[in-house]
């Protein structure tokens, strides 16, 4: 393949990725994983851990240097509209009829994390954090990724098992939506931070982030649903244009004022109307392609960031990796469990609340990566979060069934089929 041309290249590296991948999640789904488990492996497999570590040839001539920025262009625009779609699939309705419980077990599993993240953050400061890089940020940017959970994952999850819509479901998803919000706007406050290069100007882009969102909520929104209303006389090409517009616009807005084009992105999805058969086709539309198609070259890119090898040069490295893990386990899932368990839900519902927030799925590797752009974390760091994520994303289904194998099966619960169709993936 000729260097000076990087197609040829790039029409060998997407087939291989999207068919690895899917192969991949295919696997695991056998294995009752959520896929994208299956796909979060295959992209390190396809990294330094396992294809460059046993055939380091095979990895450069799928993946030389020419391609790899078009095929990182291409997962992140793939990640732009899933980021979008969750946003749209995000009901903050869900809220009704939870709101005491949901709001009590959203606060312990965001603060104690954060918490226990932000110690972590102090006593590997010294030895993980990059130079220049100030303990603030750093602090900050590990407890907020010991703090997350994936409202997709969970909801593939629930509706998996027929769980989707039942009160544990309901209370689950209501949960994570505070969740992820809140985990945004956090992750936004550590961009603006990082980014800025005084507190001055880490106050103006924060100013300028909430003047953004305001002017979504309350300019936008309206506009948006006056024009939802119209949608149906417009042919579906016509609104998928519209929408992969605005998304688009919104986070190149937010990439100008500092706080990452993802966050625009994930906020129109929020601010869009989700009534309407031609927003519904639309969004499928769009989900049918950068799912499948898209998605899984952030995977790869995330995987070639990837070298569990470069853990073996010192054995603390594991004992630093098991520490993160530990972390993340008891901040998650310890503070969901005890917040539900002090409003009044059984035991068992508990701890099953729990090991759902405990489950990270790409919504950290975004996370991840953000940080690693950043600079605000190192190559070795981002390895071991990674399998932090990997490994508590994985134990989220084998974990519940332990944990409700004890009730009688519940009869299947109708679920819409909008949740279905956005979260089909997994991911």
């Amino acid at each position: 393949m000729s260097s000076a041309d990087p197609m040829p290249a790039l029409l060998v590296a997407v087939p291989v990725v999207i068919l690895a991948c899917q192969a991949g999640a295919a696997l695991f789904r056998r294995f009752g994983q959520p896929p994208v488990v299956g796909e979060i492996a295959t992209g390190i497999l396809l990294g330094p851990s396992l294809l460059g570590w046993l055939w380091p040839d095979a990895q450069h001539w799928l993946f030389p240097p020419a391609v790899l920025p078009y095929t990182s262009v291409l997962g992140q625009l793939g990640l732009l509209a899933f980021m979008f779609l969750v946003g749209l699939e995000l009901d903050l309705k869900s809220l009704r009829g939870h709101t005491r419980v949901a709001v009590a077990v959203s606060q312990a599993g965001m603060l104690l994390p954060l918490a226990l993240g932000a110690l972590l953050a102090l006593a590997m400061y010294g030895d993980f954090a990059p130079d220049g890089v100030g303990q603030v940020p750093f602090t900050l940017f590990i407890a907020v990724a010991m703090s997350i959970t994936a409202f997709p994952v969970l909801a593939r999850i629930l509706i998996d098992r027929g769980l989707y819509g039942t009160p544990l479901g309901a209370l689950a998803m209501a949960c994570a939506a505070v969740d992820d919000v809140v985990a945004w706007c956090l992750l936004a406050l550590v961009v603006a931070l990082s980014s800025a290069g005084s507190p001055m100007e880490a106050a103006a882009t924060a100013a300028l982030a909430v003047a953004f969102t305001l002017v979504m909520f309350y300019l936008v929104r309206p506009l948006l649903a006056r024009w939802a209303a119209r949608a149906e006389r417009y042919q579906d090409g016509i609104v998928l244009v519209a929408l992969f517009s605005g998304l688009s616009l919104s986070a190149l807005a937010t990439d100008r004022i500092g706080v990452h084009a993802l966050f625009g992105a994930f906020l129109f999805g929020v601010v869009t109307p989700r009534t309407g058969h031609r927003i519904e086709a639309s969004a499928a539309r769009l989900r049918a392609f950068a799912v499948p198609v898209l998605l899984p070259l952030f995977f790869v890119h995330t995987g070639l960031r990837t070298d569990i090898g470069g853990l073996t040069a010192a054995p603390e490295l594991w004992l630093w990796a098991g520490a993160i893990l530990v972390v993340a386990v008891l901040g998650k899932w310890g503070g969901a469990t005890a917040a539900a368990r002090a409003c009044g839900r059984p035991w068992r519902e508990s701890m099953s609340i729990g090991a759902l927030m405990n489950c990270r799925g790409l919504t950290e590797l975004v996370v991840l990566n953000v940080g690693l752009e950043l600079g605000v974390i190192g190559p070795e760091l981002f390895t071991m979060l990674v399998l932090m994520a990997l490994v508590t994303t994985a134990a989220t289904s084998p974990a519940l069934t332990l944990l409700r194998s004890g009730r009688a099966p519940r009869p299947p619960v109708p679920v819409k089929p909008a949740p279905e169709k956005a979260l089909s993936s997994g991911s």
